[in-house]
């Protein structure tokens, strides 16, 4: 039967991800549409009908959401809360209304409890409050879950979710204060090499790091976890939530991160952690168990192969990167 999938948030990181694995697949009996936040807003449940009814949807893969790094959060949590829970409600509400035969929504590991046992796994998801710096975020997205599992005991839809680890890759947005910690880092190193204090030779430039370097981290390229939502959309038949992340193995600390990003820029200065930022969560590790199960020959891009192809995309689109 023929599908027309509609992505929101599809404009952005995972989106343009999915843009292009579908480009490369080009699926005969697949009609993909990608909207972004010019297309509707999705905070208004009539802007998000019209969207619906012009696209017509069967499927859709839901990735609109109001993001952040650690600092945006930590000052903005009833923001994150309220608009969060608007897009989410109005999105699920209409794929019901829709007759939508199913919806893969995109949680996040930072949802998980502060205080927990690891590896984290699907199970865990609701067993204690959220870390305190993105409580608001955090709680809007496990309502997601909760609401998926309403809509399907009483209306019997098929409304999922997966949770993936960090996420980066080319189309990240770069905005300081904004921005995750990966393309965060980017951003401020292409402008210490390439825009700041051009009389100081290579050999003296520093790049700071924020926080102790210590906290680890396991971070999934966006072309291999657009492989993996599609594959969720296609085949994956439950209501319970699926990790989408790299190995534990794969975890690495954020100073591995910013030697792997000095070694992809070609940096010649040195790294300096500046201990009086903060670290957040010093690590979220979460199992993959349950995909490698169903899907056990995933491969995941090499992670400095993933950085260097991300840096490169960065350099190359610096004009019209988001910054």
């Amino acid at each position: 039967m023929a599908m027309t999938v509609l992505v929101t948030g599809g404009t952005g990181l995972v989106g343009k991800a999915i843009q292009k694995v579908i480009g490369d697949e080009k699926p005969a009996d697949e009609k993909w549409v990608f909207v972004g936040s010019k297309d509707a807003d999705l905070t208004d449940l009539q802007s998000t009908r019209a969207m619906f009814e012009r696209h017509q949807p069967t499927h859709v893969i839901h990735l609109a959401a109001m993001v952040g790094g650690l600092f945006h959060n930590m000052n903005n949590n009833l923001d994150f809360l309220r608009k969060n829970i608007q897009i989410n409600d109005n999105v699920l509400l209409l794929s019901h209304e829709f007759k939508v035969r199913k919806v893969v929504s995109c949680l996040s590991t930072c949802i998980f409890p502060d205080k927990t046992t690891y590896p984290i796994d699907e199970t865990m998801i609701h067993n204690g409050p959220p870390h305190d710096s993105n409580f608001g975020y955090s709680y809007a997205k496990r309502l997601i879950d909760i609401t998926n599992r309403a809509y399907n005991q009483q209306h019997g839809d098929m409304f999922t979710s997966v949770v993936p680890c960090n996420v980066f890759g080319p189309y990240d947005n770069f905005t300081p204060g904004v921005s995750h910690v990966i393309p965060g880092m980017i951003h401020r190193l292409h402008e210490i090499m390439y825009l700041k204090d051009q009389e100081k030779p290579r050999e003296e430039k520093v790049f700071p790091v924020y926080g102790t370097g210590k906290p680890l981290r396991q971070f999934i390229y966006s072309i291999d976890l657009a492989k993996l939502f599609i594959w969720v959309l296609r085949s994956y038949e439950s209501v319970d939530p699926i990790i989408l992340s790299v190995d534990e193995e794969a975890e690495v600390s954020i100073a591995q991160l910013a030697e792997s990003l000095v070694k992809a820029f070609d940096f010649k200065g040195k790294i300096e952690f500046d201990t009086s930022k903060a670290d957040g969560q010093y690590k979220k590790t979460a199992s993959n168990a349950k995909l490698r199960k169903l899907l056990p020959d995933f491969k995941f891009t090499d992670f400095d192969s993933a950085i260097k192809e991300s840096v490169q995309w960065y350099v190359e689109n610096y004009d019209n990167a988001r910054k």
